[in-house]
């Protein structure tokens, strides 16, 4: 049985300025879900390997991760990435997570989670902003993939694929994270009054930063964490170009994805307006606040 408050205590690896968990989540609660609903996997060697925001993730023997949220707010991620990722996932040139066993929650453990196909990769994040050229057209190829037009029934999120309009309060604090002169506040500005995407609803990953890519030897090898996938506006994903790349890349991402594309100017404009936002929001003491400066100096000189 897993009780709430009596879980051991062990150490549980979380990044830097993650706001505290709802609840910690131990191997031991990770090996009694198993145990419970999985026992083929359960006697696998298991390991914290990184703890995200939202979730904490174990490696599972050679060919798994688990994972389970630490927060309520994670728990429809983990649901929503299981329905969708085998369906958004198909085709793609990088290897993807496939869900393997969605959990139910457990006696204390109130939510479900997840068993996936483990990836082999660093994130992107760990490959010094120079030498990701190896990078552009892999990464080109997986969002020209993946941006294709969604279903109907295509989830919608409140936060990545709509109109800049709708993100309350994120001008405020663009202002608030650069100052009034930021050439960033700019970039926001006009990216607001861009055009509004009217397009078919795409497919989009919904958060393809640094951590959330991983390469080995300088290509990329997989997308993870497609807790946020949704359909609409790809712009939100676009912003991803001054999160991972350099001007040079940068251009040639551009230039790879424009060519023949439903990717035009105000897309683009867009796109940018997201990434203002995006750096604006990974403050100081958060696990993305080295990327995120990177971005707004990239968007500061464009």
């Amino acid at each position: 049985m897993l009780v709430v408050g009596r879980w051991p205590a062990v150490l549980v690896i979380r990044p830097t300025g993650a706001p505290p968990p709802d609840l910690d989540v131990t191997t031991a609660v990770a090996r009694a879900l198993l145990h419970a609903q999985c026992p083929e996997l359960a006697d696998l060697p298991l390991q914290e390997v990184r703890g995200g925001w939202d979730n904490a993730i174990f490696r599972l023997g050679e060919e798994y991760v688990v994972r389970i949220p630490v927060r309520a707010s994670a728990a429809e991620l983990i649901v929503n990435e299981a329905r969708w990722l085998p369906v958004v996932g198909v085709g793609l040139p990088v290897a993807t997570p496939v869900p393997v066993h969605v959990g139910e929650p457990e006696d204390g453990y109130p939510w479900p989670w997840l068993v996936a196909r483990w990836i082999d990769g660093e994130p992107v994040e760990a490959l010094p902003v120079a030498e990701r050229a190896g990078l552009v057209q892999d990464l080109a190829d997986t969002l020209r993939a993946i941006h294709r037009p969604a279903p109907a029934r295509a989830p919608h999120n409140a936060l990545r694929g709509i109109p800049l309009s709708q993100r309350i309060g994120a001008r405020e604090q663009v202002l608030a994270a650069f100052g009034p002169q930021s050439p960033l506040v700019a970039v926001w500005d006009r990216a607001v009054a861009a055009p509004p995407y009217a397009g078919p609803r795409l497919w989009l990953h919904g958060d393809p930063h640094p951590f959330n890519l991983l390469q080995g030897d300088g290509v990329l090898t997989g997308l993870i964490d497609f807790g946020d996938v949704n359909a609409g506006d790809p712009a939100s994903d676009l912003a991803c170009a001054w999160w991972v790349f350099g001007a040079r890349d940068r251009q040639r991402f551009h230039d790879l994805l424009t060519v023949g594309s439903l990717y035009d100017d105000a897309v683009w404009t867009r796109a940018a307006g997201w990434a203002a936002m995006f750096a604006a929001l990974m403050g100081p003491g958060t696990v993305l606040h080295a990327s995120a400066r990177h971005m707004a100096a990239e968007l500061a000189a464009s």
